[in-house]
């Protein structure tokens, strides 16, 4: 799966840009607060105005504090997937399960540095763990190889059974990154620069997918 970031996008196109790659699985939205994160983007009403603008499921991604209190409105605004960060809450199997009250697949997010193991036993409330690759709060930065160690324990644990979540993984991933990110048992992989800096956007989508596809064979 792959899921363009309009982190990356045309702010003042925003509609247009989802529609240039309308062949993506999920298009993910970085939603920031300027708190949690050193940076502020979007919210929920330009959210609610992408949903009436796209078919492509909304993979809301919330670098911001308090989701107990914000991220349930964006599961019931109609995005198909709303994460949030494993340390921007005390109570996150709460939130979780508020999301997913609310019409929504729920994700678990993890910065670079945190570890995946204090986690293990809660991913079962989860329907998505969303590895970051760089640190959150700005698109364009180098990927982080080391972090595939987490996706690889979770794929273990999906494959053994033990588990049924998504692996997601955001932050770095291009042409030279995304092979690698997949043969750590990476299910969906986030790409902003390196689609939205391309000529055309939706080739870019599917020669990423092929890349993908091709090393999970393998």
């Amino acid at each position: 799966m792959i899921a363009p970031s309009i982190l990356s996008a045309d702010f003042a196109h925003l509609a247009e840009e989802a529609g240039a790659v309308a062949g993506a699985d999920w298009l993910h939205v970085d939603v920031m607060d300027a708190h949690f994160v050193p940076n502020l983007t979007i919210g929920l009403p330009v959210v609610e105005s992408l949903l009436k603008a796209t078919e492509i499921p909304l993979d809301c991604h919330l670098m911001i504090e308090d989701p107990g209190r914000w991220a349930p409105p964006y599961a019931e605004a109609g995005a198909h997937n709303v994460t949030f960060h494993a340390e921007a809450t005390d109570d996150p199997i709460a939130v979780a399960r508020d999301i997913r009250a609310a019409g929504s697949k729920a994700g678990l997010s993890v910065k670079p540095g945190t570890p995946i193991e204090p986690y293990l036993e809660i991913l079962r409330e989860f329907d998505t763990l969303l590895v970051m690759s760089v640190e959150p709060g700005f698109g364009g930065q180098s990927f982080i190889p080391e972090v595939l160690a987490k996706a690889r324990i979770v794929r273990n644990l999906v494959d053994a059974g033990e588990l049924r979540l998504l692996v997601e993984i955001d932050g770095g991933i291009n042409a030279d990154t995304i092979e690698a990110a997949a043969e750590a048992g990476v299910d969906c992989f986030v790409a902003g620069s390196a689609v939205y800096s391309t000529a055309d956007p939706g080739a870019t989508v599917e020669k990423l997918r092929r890349q993908a596809a091709s090393a999970w064979a393998r």
